[in-house]
C-alpha cells in the first residue's frame, strides 16, 4: 500500500512539474510590431508576463488545488469507509484509505492540468500591458 502510494504521489508531482503553461498572447502584425520586429515583441511580451506574475494577477491557484484536493481525500476516505464496512472483507479502515488516496490523487491530477492555465486577470493584466506598449494582442495559445 506504501509503495502504491509513494508511486502515486511521484506521478502526481510529475504530472505538475510537467504542465507548466507555454501560452503567449498572440499579437496582431499591427504598425507598432512591424515598426519593432518580433524579437522585441518578444522580449515585450516576456516583460509583461513576468510583470503579472509579479503583481500576483495568477495567484491562488496553488491554494484551491490543496483545498480542493484535500477535500476529495476526506470525500474518498469517508466513501472508501462505508464501501469497506459492507463489502464482504469489512476493513473500513483499508476501505478508508483506499478511497481517500485514490480520491485525493484524482484530484491533484486534474488540477494540475488546469493549474498550468492562466487565470483571466493574468490574461488582461498582460493583454493591457502589451496594448499600452503599442501592441493588438488577439488571443492566447
Amino acid at each position: 500500500m506504501k509503495t502504491t502510494l509513494s508511486i502515486l504521489v511521484l506521478f502526481a508531482t510529475l504530472s505538475i512539474t510537467g504542465c507548466a503553461s507555454s501560452k503567449k498572447p498572440v499579437l496582431y502584425p499591427n504598425f507598432h510590431l512591424n515598426l519593432v520586429g518580433q524579437q522585441q515583441a518578444d522580449a515585450d511580451i516576456d516583460g509583461c508576463m513576468q510583470a503579472a506574475q509579479a503583481s500576483g494577477a495568477n495567484s491562488g491557484k496553488g491554494g484551491d488545488l490543496a483545498k480542493n484536493t484535500a477535500k476529495a481525500g476526506a470525500i474518498g476516505a469517508t466513501t472508501g469507509a462505508v464501501v469497506g464496512a459492507i463489502s464482504s472483507s469489512g476493513s473500513t479502515g483499508r476501505g478508508a484509505a483506499i478511497g481517500g488516496a485514490g480520491a485525493a490523487t484524482a484530484t491533484l491530477v486534474s488540477g494540475a492540468f488546469d493549474s498550468s492555465e492562466p487565470t483571466q486577470v493574468y490574461i488582461r493584466f498582460v493583454d493591457q500591458c502589451l496594448r499600452d506598449k503599442g501592441y493588438q494582442p488577439i488571443g492566447w495559445r
